[in-house]
């Protein structure tokens, strides 16, 4: 498994937002070295602008030789605008790593000579805290060394999970790259509810918020699949029985809104990609 201290040649982020700041935070974390990474974006958020002035990071270089890597991290609605542009930075070694929702291979490889090697990934925004979770697929240029370098770049802000069939990607933006969304609503929803049976507002926000965080971290820690989880939590005849009969409702529940919901986000994501 490669390092990021071992990458041969710099790497260079196009687009330098949330997704992308986060990634570079990450990455100089890890052991990349300021001297190997540069950034190009117009305009930066303020953050991330101070984290490239204070570790020297190079910022829209005029000539810093082909990139080893080139990850694009722009807003994919702007990608045909500026992937002409960047394309002509990339050369035959170079590895193209997209986090860009809706962008397929064959569309990021439009852009570059043939035989280019590109990785499609989908990270989801908890990458910003270290624990987001990316799905990504290769085209078939894409060398070992390669795979294992995108990769490690990739783990710098989560979990990876590979895919070879990059219809994959679409399904699975609709389960962890928006899943985020879903369980936003779910704390805003459940303090709303809260309120609604007479807490005070700001008391059930704390709790949901709390609930939500401390339920997540008990799935990660305890290796314990969540139904398991949920049935330990529930006694018969319960209160928290009582609240599963009406979100586990076959036709009105829970699991049937949220089929709902990823297949329509899943079917928004293929439209995207066109």
């Amino acid at each position: 498994m490669a390092v990021l201290s071992d990458i041969p040649g710099r790497v260079l982020l196009v687009g330098a937002g949330k997704m992308g700041g986060a990634m570079l935070e990450g990455w100089l974390g890890l052991g990349l070295e300021p001297a190997k990474a540069a950034v190009i974006d117009p305009a930066p958020p303020p953050e991330v602008a101070a984290l490239l002035e204070s570790r020297n990071v190079a910022f829209n270089p005029l000539n810093g030789g082909v990139p080893a890597v080139m990850v694009l991290a722009v807003k994919p609605q702007v990608a045909p605008e500026v992937l002409p542009r960047v394309a002509a930075l990339a050369g035959p070694e170079t590895l193209v790593v997209s986090v860009m929702a809706g962008r397929t291979l064959a569309f990021m490889e439009s852009f570059f000579a043939p035989g280019t090697a590109v990785v499609r990934s989908i990270p989801n925004t908890p990458a910003a805290i270290g624990r987001g979770v990316s799905v990504a697929v290769a085209n078939g240029a894409v060398t070992p060394a390669q795979l294992d370098t995108a990769d490690a770049l990739l783990r710098a802000t989560g979990g990876v999970e590979w895919v070879a069939d990059e219809a994959l990607i679409d399904l699975a933006t609709a389960v962890s790259g928006s899943g985020p969304a879903y369980v936003f609503l779910l704390a805003e929803a459940l303090a709303q509810a809260g309120a609604a049976v007479g807490l005070p507002p700001d008391l059930a926000d704390r709790l949901a918020r709390q609930t939500v965080a401390g339920a997540g971290e008990l799935i990660a820690r305890s290796g314990i699949d969540p139904a398991t989880l949920r049935r330990n939590v529930t006694s018969p005849n319960g209160t928290t029985a009582a609240a599963l009969a009406v979100l586990m409702d076959e036709v009105s529940g829970f699991g049937p809104l949220l089929t709902g919901a990823v297949a329509a986000a899943a079917r928004r994501s293929r439209e995207l990609a066109g």
